[in-house]
């Protein structure tokens, strides 16, 4: 069964990513082509993360999780 957004030959990339989105990421986290599903971006540490480390305060519209 082939990915249906692969099918249609749409790569998501960073230009598809809001700027508040950017600008809200962490210093040591990059967004790249996901491992999962290469059309997507994947979430990506560019070194080790300890345990426990908090992130925030985040920036953007509420979804539900149906919407994601």
């Amino acid at each position: 069964l082939q990915n249906t957004t692969e099918s249609l030959g749409t790569v998501e990339t960073l230009a598809d990513v809001p700027e508040h989105v950017l600008r809200g990421l962490p210093e040591d986290v990059k967004l790249f082509p996901s491992a999962v599903d290469k059309t997507r971006l994947g979430v990506w540490a560019t070194k080790s993360i300890l345990k426990g480390k908090k992130f925030g305060p985040f920036v953007g519209d509420k979804k539900k999780r149906s919407q994601v």
